[in-house]
């Protein structure tokens, strides 16, 4: 009798890899929604946000962004990493009121970020793009910084991702990307109008526990391929001995 039970086992052992591996390198498909994450959420500090940006559509492109800012609590610094093949532009406001930040105060922010794509890189379906800002000050800890996006699409079509998430409660269909600020640093790092080198720090910090999640990931498709590869060879070798 031919037994196939070991290469079965070793082909599902492989795929499951494979799926670890995947996951591993942030490309499992449950991750649909616009999120953002911060290198810091310090209050009183500066940090780097960024914005992954998915194409939910099988049929059209998305080739604008445009991010809503925080006005009751305002950033007294908003810088834009360029991308390539998106303008920028950074819309201010007034403010109802002058908001006081540190030792001084603003009476306009910036209300807005809008992303706009050139026709050979707005993000096609089955992509995604990454999207960061520089901010700070933060505000006082325990804040909770709501930031709607909208996401356009090259058929006209519009998401606004800006139902607040509660705490306890099922997420809702179109969540609002938000952090919440947390202790201020006690060295001060970071703090003041100068934010390059709290920024630079915390970049490197990101980049290598990126650094890090890619390599783990890639270890684990490799895994899986080569467990997919003798699974076959032992298919192969139980076949021809049958």
């Amino acid at each position: 009798m031919t037994n196939t039970i070991a290469p079965r086992l070793i082909t599902s052992t492989s795929v499951l890899a494979v799926a670890a591996g995947l996951t591993a390198l942030g490309l499992s498909p449950a991750a649909a929604h616009v999120s953002a994450t911060s290198t810091s959420t310090a209050a009183e500090g500066y940090a780097q946000v960024t914005f992954s940006v998915p194409n939910e559509s099988d049929t059209a492109s998305t080739n604008e962004l445009e991010l809503t800012l925080p006005q009751d609590t305002p950033f007294a610094s908003v810088r834009v990493k360029p991308v390539e093949g998106w303008s920028a532009e950074v819309t201010e406001e007034q403010l109802p009121e002058p908001v006081r930040i540190g030792e001084g105060a603003i009476s306009e922010a910036a209300a807005t970020v809008t992303w706009t794509a050139d026709e050979e890189h707005a993000i096609e379906p089955g992509q995604f793009q990454t999207f960061t800002i520089s901010v700070g000050p933060l505000p006082a800890e325990g804040t909770t910084l709501v930031l709607p996006v909208t996401q356009s699409y090259t058929d006209g079509r519009s998401v606004a991702w800006d139902q607040p998430a509660a705490e306890g409660e099922a997420e809702p269909e179109h969540p609002a990307p938000s952090l919440t600020t947390t202790a201020a640093e006690a060295d001060g790092h970071g703090h003041g109008t100068d934010d390059s080198a709290g920024e630079t720090a915390a970049a490197e910090e990101a980049s290598t526990r990126a650094s890090a999640g890619t390599a783990l990931g890639w270890a684990g498709l490799v895994a899986g391929l080569l467990g997919l590869l003798a699974g076959v060879v032992a298919l192969v070798r139980t076949r021809r001995r049958g």
